[in-house]
Order: structure tokens, then C-alpha cells, then sequence
């Protein structure tokens, strides 16, 4: 698929609403306060059913190791193969492999069999050749049994564990690129203008030590693949760099802990308008997302496009800020486990969860509806959707529809007139910018669950 992202992806203007939106930039908490299920999370089977498994009277809970023939590289597809077939309530362990780790290859590939598979290219092999259009690995599809268009998909975030280096088990290694699609690019003060950089974050596999620290940076320098082709920029997704050809510059951020808050970048299911959607822009599927509070003991919920859901995850990210501003996050390797609930099209009528046609998170203290530029870009910019989004983003249409979204989540799910849910938006939810990096800019608003009444607010389906 498409070799060159970067004509693709012109450079993103920013919108004046950005000055606007800052001043309500607020939502900073962590999602650490559901119940973590790892405790019922039940035994592993020992096959990868890939049609419908029987019916059981427990949930059944299901590995997907990272390889070669397990994850795709820079897509969603109506048209891929199921790795796993599960029923609901099932449980599935997904390995997710960064899309970075060709920033550091000692660090983050060598030793690490998966992932020296999954990066394998030489002059005389390229083991995944199939990249893009998108950049991010990807792991799935999996399959749920029963999901049909109209359904919603819940998709309980049960844990999440960094994988640990191959040349060191104590270790975890990430990566951030401040690259010439961040928001930054055009707005250095210090030479060599423009630049790109990547800084190396180091963290502890073990989960005694909860931050990041920075290991060293370096300015990126022109690339040379396999095919001979020279990347002058950060323009194809898994290119090796040859530490030979730049300066590590040791002395990074020091005596600077940034905290971690593990979480998926991208998640989603397959949408249905078109055969290969680029893994970059989110939309009414989910996908790249990039919101930061999609952690351990938070739900998703994606409507369902195509039978059977076909949901996949990657882009895994140790830490990051609201708006994800110089390109990407610490992106790293992480393993989740996670749980799906299928609530049926029919079973939603009456519920908190009725109308909802866009990717909504659920934390323990908040409701979180996701606002972007275009809800569905492919429906709505036609054949060429997948490269006009990239010129056609703003932060003024993703408020819009963050706020409109968040009005009608609140006139269905706590039975509120338009004007009584405008007042409540405007005095008691914050909305921050998700992201400014992937061609379908994203808002979301959040509104505090404590606020309301639990008699006034509809339940959430029953789930069999």
C-alpha cells in the first residue's frame, strides 16, 4: 500500500478555535478507579477458535501472541480473517507490538523473537510486506460471535502490562517522535529549523516503578531501507535506524519522572464503507483515537459496522499528554487483557447506551463522548476521504460535535431538555483536545457521573 505517507498528509494548519479551547483544557485524572477484574479474569484455553466456539456457562478467555501472522500493519479491514472467534463475555489477552521499535533496535527489537519476526527486512526478504496506508501494527482481528450492524461492542480494559525488553527483562523501552506531522513543525524557535527528534523513555518492566524516564535523544538523519530507498523524514512505517549515522545526545530531561498512564492509542472494529481504511484517522469505528484515559478499568463502546465486529488494537503508548502535540506519545509494547460484552441493537432502547453511534468511553467517575472533525470522513468526503482528511481537519467542527454528541448523551441517558443539557455543559463538563496528529483532529467531553441522581439515570442494558 502506499510507500509515501508523507504526500499523503500535508501539514495540518491549526484552526483559531485552538486558543479557545485551551482555556478548557482541564481534564487531567487518571482512569484508576474501576474495580481491576484480573482476579476473575478466567484460565487460558489452549486453542485460537477462529469460527464460533459453543456456547459456555463461564467466559472463556483467550491468548493472541504477537507474530507475523497475527497482526496488520497500518489498517483496518472489513476483509481480514479472524484470528479468534469469541462469544460474549468472553476474555482475550492481546501482545501489542509498537510501531517505534525500529527507533531503537537493541533497545526495543533484538532479543525479543515476535518482534524481530514481525521488523524482519533484508535485501532479500521483507517478512510483512504489507504496510500502510497507515503506520500502526496492529493486533486481530478478533471475531465476535452474535455482532451484527446496529449493535454496540463493550470493551472492558481488564489490565495492561509493559512487555519487557529482549535485552533486558527489568526494562521496558518507548519511544516519542516530535516529527513533521506534529503540531509543533512549524513553530521552533531554535535552529535547525525544521527538525525531527526522537527521545528514548526507559521504564520498569517489573511494575515497581509507575514513570518514565528519558534515556537519550537524537535528531533524525536520512534513513536508507532495504529496497535503497533514503527516508529523509519519518515517512514509512518500521524503518530500522542505523545509530551510526546520528548523535545521541545523553543529557535529556534529567531528573524528569514522567508518570505512566498505559493505555491503547488505537483500538477499534472494522468499518464497512470501505475494503482498507488507513489506521491513521479515528472515526465512528474508533481506531486511532489517541485519547489518553483509555486505561486499565475503563469500557469502551463501538458501534458495530460489520458482522461479527472484527476489533483490533495497537499503537500502545506508556504516557501521554491531551493532544499528543509533537507526533506521537512514549509509544511502546504493551500486553492487555481485555473483555467483551456484545449489547444487541434490540436491547438498547431505553437504556443509557440508546443512540450512541460513536466510539464512548466509560471511566469509573466520568462518561467521555469523542468529538472529531468529520463523525464518519469516509462517508462524508466520498472516494477520496482517506487523503483529504489529512488537509480538512479542524478543532472548530470536532467541538461541535463533541458537544452536540455530549448534549444528546445527556437528553437520552438522564432524561434532560436541550436547554437544561446546554447549561449542564457549560458549568459542569470539561471537553480537552484528544489529539492534533491524525488527519481527523478529536475533542472530547467529559461529564462527571457524581453530579447526577442515580434515580434519573437510565441503566445500561442487561446483559445475559
Amino acid at each position: 500500500m502506499s510507500e509515501n505517507r508523507k504526500k499523503r498528509w500535508p501539514k495540518l494548519w491549526p484552526s483559531l478555535f485552538i486558543t479557545t479551547i485551551a482555556l478548557c483544557f482541564g481534564a487531567s485524572f487518571l482512569p484508576t478507579g474501576m474495580t481491576q477484574a484480573s482476579a476473575a479474569v478466567p484460565p487460558l484455553e489452549s486453542t485460537l477458535p477462529t469460527s464460533c466456539p459453543s456456547p459456555a456457562s463461564n467466559p472463556r478467555h483467550y491468548k493472541v501472541a504477537a507474530s507475523p501472522e497475527t497482526v496488520h500493519w497500518g489498517f483496518y479491514s472489513k476483509n481480514l480473517a479472524p484470528i479468534v472467534s469469541i462469544n460474549s463475555q468472553d476474555y482475550v489477552t492481546l501482545e501489542t507490538i509498537t510501531h517505534h521499535a525500529g527507533d531503537d533496535y537493541d533497545r526495543m527489537i533484538a532479543g525479543d523473537p515476535a518482534i524481530e519476526a514481525i521488523y524482519n527486512w533484508t535485501a532479500e526478504e521483507k517478512t510483512i510486506s504489507d504496510r500502510g496506508p497507515g503506520v500502526h501494527i496492529l493486533t486481530g482481528p478478533v471475531y465476535v460471535c452474535g455482532a451484527e450492524p446496529g449493535d454496540l461492542l463493550e470493551v472492558k480494559i481488564v489490565d495492561l502490562k509493559l512487555r519487557p525488553s529482549g535485552s533486558d527483562p527489568t526494562k521496558t523501552y518507548g519511544s516519542n517522535a516530535s516529527a513533521w506531522w506534529g503540531f509543533q513543525y512549524d513553530n521552533f524557535k531554535e535552529e535547525p529549523k525544521p527538525r525531527e527528534v526522537i527521545t528514548l523513555y526507559e521504564m520498569d518492566a517489573t511494575g515497581e516503578q509507575d514513570y518514565a524516564t528519558a534515556v537519550y535523544r537524537y535528531k533524525w538523519t536520512p534513513q536508507t531501507t532495504p529496497d535503497g530507498t533514503v527516508h529523509e523524514t519519518i515517512d514509512y512505517p518500521g524503518i530500522i535506524v542505523d545509530h551510526d549515522t546520528v548523535d545521541e545526545i545523553g543529557e535529556t530531561l534529567e531528573g524528569v519522572k514522567v508518570p505512566l498512564r498505559l493505555h491503547l492509542g488505537s483500538m477499534g472494529v472494522a468499518p464497512n464503507e470501505a475494503a482498507v481504511v488507513d489506521s491513521i484517522p479515528p472515526s465512528y469505528f474508533g481506531g486511532n483515537i489517541d485519547n489518553r484515559n483509555i486505561g486499565i478499568g475503563t469500557a469502551m463502546y463501538y458501534p458495530v459496522a460489520v458482522p461479527g465486529a472484527l476489533f483490533s488494537g495497537g499503537d500502545a503508548h506508556a504516557s501521554q499528554g491531551d493532544s499528543e502535540l509533537d507526533g506521537t506519545a512514549i509509544e511502546t509494547s504493551i500486553t492487555g487483557v481485555f473483555q467483551f460484552v456484545l449489547h444487541k441493537q434490540a436491547d438498547l432502547a431505553g437504556t443509557i447506551l440508546e443512540g450512541v453511534n460513536y466510539p464512548l468511553l466509560e471511566t469509573p467517575d466520568s462518561w467521555i463522548v469523542h468529538g472529531f472533525t468529520y463523525p464518519n470522513y469516509l462517508e462524508a468526503l466520498g472516494d477520496d476521504a482517506q487523503s483529504e482528511i489529512y488537509t480538512l481537519s479542524s478543532l472548530d467542527p470536532a467541538l461541535k460535535d463533541s458537544s452536540a454528541k455530549l448534549r444528546d448523551f445527556l437528553m437520552n441517558g438522564m432524561n434532560l431538555t436541550e436547554d437544561e443539557a446546554f447549561s449542564l455543559i457549560t458549568v459542569g463538563a470539561d471537553f480537552a483536545i484528544t489529539q492534533v496528529v491524525d488527519g481527523n483532529w478529536g475533542v472530547h467531553g467529559i461529564i462527571p457521573k457524581g453530579i447526577f441522581d442515580p434515580a434519573n439515570v437510565k441503566p445500561k442494558p442487561a446483559v445475559s
